[in-house]
């Protein structure tokens, strides 16, 4: 049996997804025929109503690191602060090897959010500073807002944290250009982190992973409609599992037609 949550679209009323929603339980077939555990919210807004659906309801409401997915607040911290101009600037690699060959190049603001380059975001917190970033976090209230950091980068080994709920949270206000950030500044983020288009949609998505989890969030954009996500599974077999990440919830996406059958 389906279960979801139908809101009507009324201006004015909050709408709070940690207190509505219920479990999806035919998506569990999904998670199990990739061997993935985890969790997904997806929300729905097409035809001016809202369906709230969600695979395992607990783990949505826990926090977990927001590794890269973190680099589309950075990406709009980093514009604000002045770190980057635009998406024409070119920062020049210093020759050190990444584990990834993507990152082993001179970047711009486009490339290294479709590499996930976290050299470049190293820059940019850096140049934020901590007290900058903590008031950044608190402005879009995202997450635990928390950028405290014993050793290595706040956003994939310290203390900041944030829930699938709290993902889509921070989307919508982005798609709808409701965050605190010129207009400009958020429209170009968009635009970096479009993964895939066909004749009447677009995905709009980022991939993260912290070593022991990863996520994939974004939504599409529908004439009708956009319809959001936010996935974390557990990776248990690192690099092995990353795939799964995209599979799962493009396989979630098409059985309520947010995104065409492959």
């Amino acid at each position: 049996m389906r279960i979801s949550v139908l809101l009507s679209l009324i201006p004015g009323i909050a709408f709070s997804m940690s207190t509505i929603g219920e479990e999806e339980p035919d998506w569990e077939k999904i998670f199990h025929k990739f061997d993935a555990k985890g969790t997904i919210v997806v929300v729905d807004e097409r035809d001016n109503k809202k369906s709230v659906f969600i695979h395992d309801p607990d783990r949505a409401e826990e926090r977990f690191s927001p590794a890269s997915t973190f680099k589309i607040p950075h990406a709009l911290f980093a514009l604000d602060a002045g770190a980057v101009q635009d998406e024409f600037q070119i920062f020049e690699w210093d020759g050190v090897e990444h584990g990834f060959s993507g990152h082993n190049r001179d970047q711009d603001l486009r490339s290294s959010m479709r590499n996930s380059a976290l050299w470049v975001y190293q820059r940019f917190a850096e140049e934020i500073g901590t007290e900058g970033a903590r008031e950044y976090l608190r402005k879009i209230d995202y997450g635990n807002m928390d950028p405290s950091v014993e050793g290595g980068d706040y956003w994939v080994d310290g203390n900041l944290s944030i829930s699938a709920h709290e993902q889509i949270s921070f989307l919508r206000q982005l798609y709808l250009n409701e965050l605190s950030f010129p207009v400009e500044h958020q429209r170009l983020v968009k635009d970096l982190i479009v993964v895939e288009a066909g004749r009447n949609w677009i995905l709009r998505a980022k991939t993260g992973w912290e070593g022991r989890m990863g996520w994939w969030v974004g939504w599409v954009e529908w004439p009708e409609g956009p319809v959001f996500f936010a996935l974390n599974i557990d990776t248990p077999n690192r690099t092995g599992d990353l795939a799964k990440r995209e599979q799962v919830a493009r396989a979630v996406l098409e059985t309520i037609d947010a995104l065409p059958a492959e």
